[in-house]
This record gives structure tokens, C-alpha cells and sequence, in this order.
């Protein structure tokens, strides 16, 4: 079994990922922000440091893409390969942030590799307003993430509601999360929980 959570910038994915991840005893696959030696320079400079910080994030979902796989485990994933091709990659080249030359070398090395990966058996996409976008970024205090602007999250939103929109690579659930808090109030949880089962249970 792969799920694999998808969403904006600040919407929950990591946290809703840990708390499935011991609810269902799945093994977690987070995105890797901390050890990442682009993040911090892509933020400060961003023309300067989007080709190479999309490669890493690519690579680094190809390999967990392919050790899901193999590992027979039952895997739940923070972020997807696609979003960075469908959602990160074409919002930083419509914003003359990568050019022309490495866009085009970046997709045809996704191409390459989605040639390769199968779409998780469940994708669950976590949709949030601007407004609670910020706020949750705010709350969690990341220093990288000071510098980003309200017009690059609804940039970001749009692209994500538009591929959202024509997701075809296997089960999809949306939840709307504006108005839950799966942190602090079981209830929310639970209702997602329940939801996942009705999906999962669809699957066998």
C-alpha cells in the first residue's frame, strides 16, 4: 500500500503524514528539508538556485519512489514526485525564475523518470486557503520560509486546483482543511481516518 499526501506549502502534510503513519502503522516517508544544501540558498536567491534545488527534490523523490516499491511496505508519502513537475517546476518558470534552457532539461528528466514510477494507491490532497496557508507557516517558524510572499502561495494554490483537477494516476480524496485541526482535536482526526478507510476499503 502507498498513500502519499499532497498540498500547498503550510497545509499539514507532514504533520497529518506522522499522525497516519502511527495510526495505521504505516512506515512514513518525509520530504527532506532539513538536509537539504539548496533550501536556504534557493529562498535568499531564488533565480539562481531553482534548477538546482527542483533536481535535488526530483532525485530525491525518484529514489524513495522506486525504494517504495521495492520494499513491499506499506508507505505513506510526504509530497509526490508530480507536484514538483506539475506545481513548483512551471510556477518558478512562469515567474522568470528558471529559464527556458533548464526547464526544458528538467521536464524531459521527469518525463524520463515518470516513465519509470507508478502513481501511489491513494493520493490524498489537502486543500487550504491563503489565509490559513500563512498562518500555519507563521506558526512553525521556519527562517527560510520568512521571505515567501502571498502572490507565490496563491500562484502555487492555482497550479495545485488545476492539476488536482485532472489527477488521473489512481484513487484521489480531497480534504478541505481550513476548518480542522487533526493536531489538537481527535474528533478531526478521526474523520479523516474514516474516510481513509472507506477509500482503502474501495481498494480491495
Amino acid at each position: 500500500m502507498h498513500v502519499a499526501i499532497a498540498g500547498n506549502i503550510g497545509a499539514g502534510k507532514t504533520t497529518l503524514t506522522k499522525l497516519l503513519a502511527k495510526h495505521y502503522n504505516w512506515e512514513s516517508q518525509l520530504e527532506d528539508v532539513v538536509d537539504n544544501p539548496y533550501l536556504d540558498d534557493f529562498y535568499n536567491q531564488m533565480e539562481r538556485w531553482s534548477f538546482n534545488l527542483q533536481v535535488y527534490f526530483l532525485n530525491s523523490r525518484f529514489r524513495q519512489v522506486s525504494q517504495i516499491r521495492e520494499s513491499g511496505k506499506d508507505i505513506i508519502q510526504d509530497r509526490t514526485i508530480y507536484e514538483d513537475a506539475h506545481i513548483f517546476a512551471p510556477n518558478l518558470h512562469a515567474m522568470g525564475l528558471m529559464t527556458n534552457r533548464d526547464f526544458e532539461n528538467y521536464r524531459s528528466l521527469f518525463d524520463l523518470m515518470e516513465s519509470f514510477v507508478q502513481g501511489p494507491d491513494l493520493l490524498i490532497y489537502l486543500r487550504s486557503s491563503i489565509s490559513n496557508l500563512v498562518s500555519q507557516i507563521h506558526k512553525r517558524g521556519r527562517d527560510y520560509e520568512n521571505t515567501i510572499s502571498i502572490d507565490y502561495l496563491s500562484r502555487l494554490n492555482e497550479r495545485y486546483e488545476a492539476w488536482i483537477h485532472g489527477y488521473d494516476k489512481g484513487n484521489l480524496l480531497i480534504i478541505d482543511v481550513d476548518n480542522l485541526d487533526f493536531v489538537a482535536n481527535p474528533e478531526d482526526l478521526g474523520d479523516i481516518i474514516n474516510k481513509i478507510d472507506a477509500q482503502i476499503h474501495g481498494l480491495f
